[in-house]
């Protein structure tokens, strides 16, 4: 199954609302994953680390190689 991670900019009641209906959705906040605050291209990182699909609002998102 495909594993989620919503970005801060993700409007707030989606992640509630999808685990109401199904609670098996692997899912996690980026605030709960202790990256709240983070830029993109960290955030990018993370999720590619571990394998996670980024839900976000932010249509700005981007991992420029520095």
């Amino acid at each position: 199954m495909f594993q989620f991670l919503a970005d801060e900019n993700l409007n707030t009641a989606i992640v509630p609302g999808l685990l109401m209906r199904l609670p098996e959705l692997g899912i996690v906040r980026a605030r709960d994953a202790g990256l709240a605050g983070l830029d993109d291209a960290a955030i990018l990182d993370w999720a590619a680390e571990h394998g996670q699909i980024v839900l976000t609002h932010d249509r700005a998102s981007t991992n420029k190689e520095s």
